[in-house]
């Protein structure tokens, strides 16, 4: 299973951005699908995450991301997107995907594989 993560770029504060996590692989389907993101100097922390049909997603708790990231899954595109809406600065940071997970969906150690990740930066 491969992941490539894309979408990622330089935006200005209040705007949208969607990314992408393509995946390949026969296994790929069946997968749980999870975003997170990494600050420089800051731990990986988790966005959104969607089960392998699509049918349920799941979301951060943190007040700082709630409410502004929309998380989605095309089957026959085998893609995972992160649509995310009324950008911060404080948003800036390296966003990757993963798949398979053995653990809650928030946890990052569970996670078997993952996408090279895609530098999201907000301007002020």
């Amino acid at each position: 299973v491969q992941l490539q993560a894309s979408g990622g770029g330089l935006v200005q504060a209040g705007s949208s951005l969607k990314l992408s996590c393509a995946g390949s692989g026969r296994a790929f389907p069946t997968f749980d699908v999870g975003w997170f993101r990494q600050a420089p100097g800051k731990e990986r922390e988790f966005v959104a995450a969607i089960n392998w049909n699509g049918g349920k997603t799941y979301y951060t708790e943190s007040d700082s991301m709630k409410g502004r990231f929309t998380i989605s899954r095309d089957t026959a595109k085998n893609t995972v997107y992160l649509q995310m809406g009324s950008l911060k600065f404080e948003d800036t940071a390296d966003y990757y995907c993963a798949a398979e997970t053995y653990r809650d969906y928030s946890d990052y150690r569970g996670y078997r594989h993952w996408g090279q990740g895609t530098l999201v930066t907000v301007s002020s």
